[in-house]
């Protein structure tokens, strides 16, 4: 079994929605999306705020390199990473909402603890 979810998505294209997710998260603090959607950006987006964690240049670039926005990085190394310098990990919380009404998808409520 493949370490990830194919979200039933070409690889590039997959890859774009998920970083854009992941951004949009550490922009907003809170996102809705579908389950399984939610799940994969929680493991990015926990390893993000790791990196953020550790504060140092190489760290930087590296999140430069997945998130979009230089501002939400930014944000994620000066106030969102120091807010958990204590927490070994479990940043993000997964709430479930209601099923889509188009086409029953479970919607979940994707938001940084």
């Amino acid at each position: 079994m493949a370490g990830y979810r194919k979200l039933g998505r070409p690889s590039a294209q997959r890859k774009a929605m998920l970083r854009n997710l992941v951004t949009a998260l550490l922009e907003h603090g809170k996102i809705m999306t579908t389950n399984t959607r939610a799940k994969e950006t929680q493991s990015i987006a926990e390893k993000m705020i790791t990196l953020g964690k550790q504060g140092n240049l190489h760290a930087r670039r590296q999140a430069l390199s997945y998130i979009i926005k230089e501002d939400v990085v930014k944000k994620l190394f000066d106030e969102i990473a120091p807010k958990y310098s204590d927490r070994n990990g479990g940043y993000t919380r997964v709430l479930k909402i209601a099923p889509r009404r188009g086409d029953a998808a479970e919607v979940v409520l994707l938001e940084l603890v």
